[in-house]
């Protein structure tokens, strides 16, 4: 598996503060990354780095298996990106915006303004203002922009902030047309979790400056699968009932006292009555599951961090 982007040991200082603090981050060719963290917690510096908008004190980018500053130049021509607010001038049409920006970045196809266009569903709007657009617009014009040297990975910062539901299921399904359609490789930041689940592949999860978890969305369905949660006396002989009783091995051993039951989630009482009757003291048994935002509140909340 080719990998896009790979960040070791990356920090970036200011104030005698990380900001960003010994990160390392993998993105491979076709991943929708999702970056999670709080504001503040990095996000920004963090890409602000990855295209040159900021320099690391210390570690090292790797893009397109490239480390040296001629390879890295190289390799952020084969990028696009969006940090913070896409910078639009309001009093130009899109296409007047589109080609500016096909100058600016020496983008020779005249053909490429209609097609960018077109991926991002701004039609039919030859003499409207940016002024005049939704903030929906605006965004879609500003991932136009992204999109003009047709890269091959693709970072957006926030992309759906302020935006209405309508305009955040436009930006959903671009996202995930670039990616199957165009094979674009991308990495998003936001902290709306519930929309971020709905798109990426994988994950990376930021709190003040540190990287405490990447994990693939099997990882993350794995470990926010519905269970019943059973807090007993001792979990390895009720481990030995759910086996010999229950016939079933889908289950996890957490600890001394707990474990999860990732069956019989709709009989909770026959489970309870099986184990007391072979000797187990139950104290409690609760159906458990979580989403993404669960996980990363339990996450960040309950010390996981990986130091």
């Amino acid at each position: 598996m080719e990998t896009i982007l790979k960040l070791t040991n990356i920090t970036k200082t200011y104030k005698n503060k990380n900001a960003v603090d010994n990160v390392n981050m993998t993105i491979n060719r076709g991943d929708i990354y999702g970056l999670i963290g709080r504001n503040g917690a990095g996000k920004s510096t963090l890409m602000r780095m990855i295209t040159s908008l900021a320099r690391p004190n210390a570690g090292q980018i790797e893009l397109f298996g490239q480390t040296s500053k001629s390879g890295l130049q190289q390799g952020r021509k084969r990028m696009g990106a969006i940090i913070e607010r896409p910078a639009l001038y309001e009093s130009l049409t899109a296409v007047q915006n589109l080609e500016y920006y096909q100058r600016l970045k020496g983008v020779p196809d005249k053909k490429v303004i209609e097609e960018t266009l077109k991926v991002v569903g701004l039609t039919d709007i030859e003499k409207k203002k940016v002024k005049d657009f939704s903030l929906g617009m605006k965004q879609r014009l500003g991932i136009a922009i992204a999109l003009l040297n047709s890269p091959d990975f693709l970072i957006l910062d926030e992309p759906t902030n302020g935006l209405d539901p309508m305009g955040v299921v436009e930006i959903r399904e671009l996202i995930k047309r670039l990616n199957n359609e165009y094979r674009i490789t991308l990495l998003i930041s936001t902290h709306v979790l519930a929309e971020l689940s709905l798109v990426a592949t994988r994950y990376g999860i930021i709190e003040n400056g540190k990287m405490i978890k990447e994990l693939t969305q099997a990882e993350l369905d794995e470990a926010c699968q519905s269970s019943l949660k059973i807090t007993v006396a001792d979990a390895y002989q009720a481990s030995t009932v759910i086996e010999t009783v229950l016939k079933t091995k889908k289950y996890k051993i957490v600890g001394d006292k707990e474990i999860h039951l990732y069956d019989y989630l709709d009989q909770a009482s026959v489970v309870n009555t099986e184990l007391v009757s072979n000797g187990v003291a139950v104290v409690s048994i609760t159906e458990v599951g979580e989403n993404l935002e669960d996980y990363f509140m339990n996450l960040v909340q309950g010390g996981g961090v990986n130091v």
